[in-house]
């Protein structure tokens, strides 16, 4: 356990300095601040997985006798990991760290999985499967937005072999894209909860997707949402959080998609609005007790070991609020401090040694180490990668 833990908190080393004052790496999918060995274990969580079929916690509406299937036949792309969206981003894990990393010793096996999963056929039969009558809600929207981070992150990187499994994606993009934008418009109100079904972090990342792709009308709706959902919220109460089974903030995930959404001097007084309780460091002192980082009281239980995950989460959404605030902000402080104490407390968690968290806690790793969803395509009116 103590190599473990050595080997994940030296992925906080290159963001943290000598004194202890936290400070950003760069926005761009580099190795610099990832630590090899704590990479290799996280692609090692995700290979492990993406072809266990069991145990399967299957979303599964049946039509008749020929729906009963085992999940293989059914989602023959995204059907280990214990359930669809987490092979997704489990996928997506294995994508992003052959970006950043890849001459890793698990390259090739994290090549080979994709290869073997995105697949035409594969994903032809998946795009099938969405939209067959009575699916209308599976896996909306958490599965779907990570489906379209996935094709966010195949999109991005200029590689024959991703190119091509983004092309094999396509009718399943589309009918994510299409579903998704058939339902925003008759959500009246946003769904403020921290685990799959919230509004917010899916819309983040379908912002992410959106900008990428460039594709101006999705992109429109789901801006035109936010702004519907949360522009006039105020007062978050984030000492109602969390839950017993969150692993999203839902005052954070707010924050976090609507820095993505209002320019910067409109984001920071938004925010004073928002979540009053972030103290300004008036006096040079990085105070960081406003908010703690959580403890699971059952890693092994599928359940509690969400609060794992909102260790995770919190820490990256701290992290790209604090990146939309000015850089002279009093506010920037306490956010960081904030965010390398969950970051610590969460990455020591994702340790394998159970399931239930071992599926799907690695991706949240990632996203976190590498800064994913805190790049220039992710913040307002810039510029998408050509």
């Amino acid at each position: 356990m103590v190599n473990n833990l050595s080997c994940l908190l030296a992925l906080t080393a290159a963001a943290t300095g000598a004194a202890g004052a936290t400070t950003l790496p760069s926005v761009s999918p580099s190795s610099a601040a990832l630590d090899p060995a704590a990479a290799e274990r996280f692609a090692r969580l995700a290979l492990a997985c993406v072809r266990k079929e069991y145990p399967n916690k299957i979303s599964h509406v049946l039509n008749s006798d020929a729906d009963v299937a085992p999940p293989r036949r059914l989602t023959p792309a995204f059907y280990g990991c214990y359930d669809w969206h987490s092979a997704v981003h489990g996928h997506w894990l294995l994508a992003r760290l052959l970006r950043v990393l890849p001459e890793a010793p698990f390259a090739k096996q994290a090549r080979d999985a994709l290869e073997q999963s995105l697949t035409a056929e594969n994903l032809k039969r998946e795009a099938l499967y969405l939209r067959v009558e009575g699916r209308s809600t599976f896996e909306r929207p958490y599965g779907l937005s990570w489906l379209l981070q996935l094709c966010a992150e195949l999109r991005e990187w200029d590689e024959a072999q991703a190119r091509r499994w983004l092309a094999n994606l396509k009718p399943l993009e589309d009918a994510a894209v299409e579903r998704l934008s058939a339902w925003l418009p008759k959500l009246s109100n946003p769904v403020r909860i921290g685990e799959h079904n919230q509004t917010a972090f899916s819309l983040g990342l379908m912002l992410d997707y959106a900008r990428t792709s460039k594709n101006a009308k999705f992109e429109r709706l789901i801006v035109d949402s936010a702004e519907k959902f949360f522009l006039k919220d105020k007062s978050c109460p984030l000492n109602y959080e969390p839950s017993g089974e969150d692993f999203l903030s839902a005052c954070l995930a707010e924050a976090d998609v609507m820095r993505r959404v209002l320019p910067q001097k409109e984001f920071a007084g938004w925010l004073k609005q928002f979540l009053p309780q972030i103290p300004p460091d008036k006096a040079g002192a990085t105070a960081a007790d406003w908010l703690k980082p959580v403890i699971s009281p059952d890693p092994a239980d599928p359940k509690l070991a969400h609060l794992d995950g909102l260790n995770l989460s919190r820490a990256w959404m701290l992290e790209g609020i604090a990146s939309a605030l000015p850089s002279d902000d009093l506010r920037r402080p306490a956010l960081l401090a904030a965010a390398e104490q969950h970051r610590r407390a969460g990455l020591a968690a994702v340790t394998g040694a159970h399931y239930e968290g071992g599926h799907w806690l690695g991706s949240f790793a990632v996203y976190l180490v590498t800064r994913r969803g805190i790049q220039p395509s992710s913040e307002p009116n810039a510029k998408a990668p050509e």
